[in-house]
């Protein structure tokens, strides 16, 4: 029987529990609440699908429990236009005034109090910032707290209603600023990363005037923007953080995508080299700039949110299938400059996709690593990293391209400096052929005529021949020796080095023929195959000439021995006579001989000496690549 009545008193009392008006609510105590105390399960909750409803009017409304409200914390993007009205009950134990501030949750743009006792009184106080707000109670009184709420148009307002004792409130914002110190320093981190990246984008802009460079400083800039400024206002409630939060963190997002976009076309060339693709950002640029257009009109014009919200959510989605979009053409054209730029769409996807997972899931951030910003940002900074490696691998490829074509053309202009310099040489080459062979056809046979007519008049005149007859055949054997030597250096046929070798030589026994002066001649077998041009050839017979000539009237020889030898790299030319010598102190002062002969070696760059040795030593020495500037040498001394 006991039992029946205990089970009966136990059903009464749950039955009178279910049927408690749920409007009736508990008091809370400030007295008694410590340093601050969560009290969303003794607030009631009203809300004005309206907007337009007075605070006199819903102060007697039905209310109903704010822990039953279906939003549960978030509220809905539909009903973020709505006020909400809530209504607490509080108490003052204490014996002294008490102070308190009351905190909502976030994100609200407009947070009004009132006390409410015979009529509804507004609570105001300079200290009301920051999304707290200052109320007082006086010693054991009563109130009821009348809050009017409207939420900023974001997709995570949410109720979170603390009281918190007025001397505990700098401590309570320092800890609420501070609980997630760890993604605020990565934030900052990032950011300064990130600012380096512009100043580096912008002095390439600056330097090379490429629009690319200038379109990837203005994204890094907006995501530079959008990382601080979350950084800077996570876990603060002050009217900028509510702008930023309710349009400028999405406006940052879709103008730094904008200007990726253009980046990329420019950056790639699509226009040219990718035309699918490039139609694909195109429009991707247009419907950016026109859906961004319409979302600033929905969230400056008018009041409602979801369909400011449905747009957003719908831009994100069609950005994520362009990226993924992109990174399938990347993969399969596999260019590593493509690679580049998808390599950093694939990470900004995959950590993006991270951070929305834990969004959806709920995820309360117990650390860095758990936080939704945490991945957000990393793929940002990848995605940025990738783009930075791909400039540098185009610049440099750029660079090698610019050099060789500058190697191209540079080499282009010698062989073109080259063919007019052989093209001026033939030509006067041919020049030379045509006034040699006109010397021999015209001159020579004048020459020799006048030489033939001196004879035939000496044999006429026999005995009586006049010395003038003679000195005109001697001087006609001189001229036509002389014009002989001139043609033959003028004429191309005889550009080589065993040419003027054998008329060297021929010249030399020839000039000491008769003379009472032995000549003797020593020439190495196999001689160089080079060339040796006209002037060379010229300058040195007549240095030659004039060592014979120095040595049958001034040396008082009676032996001349000529010796050409191969030496490294070269060939070396000894003419050595056994006369008495020459002494340098003692040549005429106004002697030309040997300042011409030295001159002339020096002008053709050939090392030549003259020194006593047993008589007079002359020494012609020239490398062969100095005669032929292709040919091969042993040992280029």
């Amino acid at each position: 029987m006991k039992q029946w009545s205990a089970l009966s008193l136990l059903l009464f009392l749950f039955s009178s529990v279910l049927a408690r008006d749920p409007a009736v609510q508990d008091t809370v105590d400030i007295g008694g609440i410590g340093n601050s105390i969560r009290i969303t399960s003794s607030t009631l909750l009203y809300i004005d699908p309206s907007g337009s409803l007075r605070p006199e009017e819903a102060v007697n409304k039905t209310f109903s429990p704010l822990d039953q409200f279906k939003g549960k914390r978030a509220i809905p993007p539909a009903m973020v236009p709505y006020t909400f009205f809530l209504k607490i009950n509080l108490a003052n134990s204490a014996d002294t005034v008490m102070e308190a501030f009351l905190y909502p949750g976030a994100l609200f743009s407009k947070i009004s109090l009132y006390k409410s006792g015979g009529s509804l009184t507004a609570l105001s106080y300079p200290e009301d910032r920051d999304g707290y707000r200052k109320f007082r109670l006086a010693p054991h009184e009563q109130t009821t707290l009348l809050v009017m709420l409207r939420p900023v148009k974001h997709e995570n307002d949410f109720f979170n209603v603390q009281l918190i004792k007025g001397s505990f409130i700098q401590n309570h914002k320092l800890i609420n600023l501070y609980t997630r110190s760890g993604i605020k320093t990565f934030g900052y981190v990032l950011s300064g990363i990130l600012f380096m990246m512009i100043l580096f984008m912008g002095s390439t802009y600056l330097l090379s005037k490429k629009r690319e460079f200038l379109y990837n400083a203005v994204y890094s800039f907006c995501m530079f923007l959008l990382i601080y400024f979350n950084s800077l206002v996570l876990r603060t409630y002050t009217l900028f953080t509510n702008f930023f939060m309710s349009y400028l963190d999405f406006f940052l997002l879709v103008t730094g995508t904008i200007f990726y976009i253009a980046f990329t076309r420019r950056f790639l060339n699509t226009e040219t080299r990718y035309g699918l693709l490039d139609r694909m950002l195109k429009y991707g640029q247009v419907f950016l700039v026109t859906t961004l257009v319409l979302y600033t009109g929905l969230h400056f014009l008018t009041t409602n949110f979801l369909w400011q919200f449905i747009l957003e959510n719908i831009i994100k989605f069609l950005s994520l299938l362009l990226g993924v979009f992109f990174i399938i053409m990347a993969v399969r054209q596999k260019n590593r400059l493509l690679n580049y730029l998808a390599a950093g769409n694939a990470a900004l996807v995959l950590f993006s996709t991270l951070s929305l997972a834990l969004i959806w899931l709920d995820n309360r951030p117990s650390g860095l690593f758990s936080s939704p910003l945490f991945y957000y940002y990393l793929g940002i900074v990848l995605e940025l990293s990738f783009f930075l490696l791909g400039l540098t691998y185009k610049n440099r490829n750029e660079l090698i391209e610019r050099t060789q074509e500058q190697e191209e053309l540079k080499l282009q202009a010698k062989k073109q400096e080259y063919e007019t310099q052989i093209a001026i040489m033939k030509a006067q080459q041919e020049e030379r052929n045509r006034i040699s062979a006109d010397m021999h056809d015209d001159l020579g046979a004048g020459v020799t005529t006048i030489r033939l007519y001196s004879e035939l008049a000496r044999q006429k005149l026999g005995a009586d021949s006049i010395p003038e007859l003679d000195k005109i055949s001697s001087s006609s054997d001189e001229l036509l020796n002389k014009m002989n030597a001139i043609i033959w250096s003028m004429s191309s046929s005889n550009d080589s080095l065993g040419n003027m070798i054998a008329y060297i030589r021929s010249y030399t026994i020839e000039y000491f023929e008769n003379s009472g002066v032995n000549c003797r001649i020593s020439i190495p077998e196999n001689l160089p195959d080079i060339l040796v041009p006209g002037e060379i050839r010229r300058n040195v017979f007549l240095v030659v000439k004039e060592a014979m000539n120095n040595i049958l009237k001034h040396a008082k020889a009676t032996e001349v021995k000529v010796t050409l030898e191969r030496v490294p790299g070269g060939l070396t030319l000894y003419i050595h006579d056994n006369g008495i010598g020459i002494n340098p102190d003692k040549l005429r002062q106004f002697g030309n001989g040997l300042k011409n002969m030295k001159k002339r070696m020096k002008d053709i760059q050939v090392q030549f000496t003259i020194e006593n040795r047993n008589g007079t030593l002359i020494t012609i020495h020239r490398l062969i690549r100095a005669f032929n500037p292709d040919a091969q040498s042993p040992d280029p001394a």
